[in-house]
């Protein structure tokens, strides 16, 4: 029954995702959070390695598309700046933003991965799409109130996900 909470991958930041093996998996595009995945929450300031991150992929043949429950006055600058498309108010973890994030890129969802820091909105919006998903470690602990609360359950997942991993990666004797 969590499996629909389970990311396929879990890593602590972009410049750790897989690339190539995504690549070997047919991965085309990426739809990525914003707030604590792409920038700061509530922040229009990127991280130099996460331009160069962005400016990697595209040179990889990568599409890349954000996918925000925010505004769009607070999504349109990051994407600008970033050269990629944008969807707002998606309303995560219903499935629509997401299908509007694939159309935008012109891909399928056997071809795309989300990318995001959120359990129940980015990981279980991306499984009920039927995408790769990939949870990321919160640039900051700093961020909106609504996801404090959700942070807290998430402890819970994350623990047994944790746990799962370990299993997984243990010597087989």
């Amino acid at each position: 029954m969590l499996e629909i909470l389970y990311p396929d991958i879990y890593v602590h930041s972009l410049l750790q995702i897989p690339l190539e093996d995504l690549k070997a998996r047919q991965i085309k595009a990426f739809i990525l959070d914003l707030d604590n995945t792409v920038t700061r929450w509530n922040s229009n300031e990127l991280q130099a390695e996460v331009v160069e991150w962005f400016k990697r992929i595209k040179e990889q043949g990568f599409k890349a598309c954000i996918l925000s429950n925010n505004g769009e006055q607070r999504v349109v600058g990051v994407a600008a700046h970033l050269g990629i498309p944008y969807v707002h108010r998606a309303q995560k973890p219903r499935r629509g933003g997401y299908y509007r994030a694939m159309a935008r890129m012109e891909v399928t969802a056997d071809e795309t991965a989300v990318i995001g820091d959120q359990i129940f909105t980015d990981v279980l919006g991306g499984n009920r799409a039927g995408l790769l998903t990939i949870l990321v470690t919160p640039i900051d602990r700093k961020e909106f109130m609504g996801t404090k609360v959700s942070r807290s359950m998430e402890f819970f997942v994350l623990r047994r996900l944790r746990r799962r991993i370990a299993r997984e990666n243990r010597p087989r004797q």
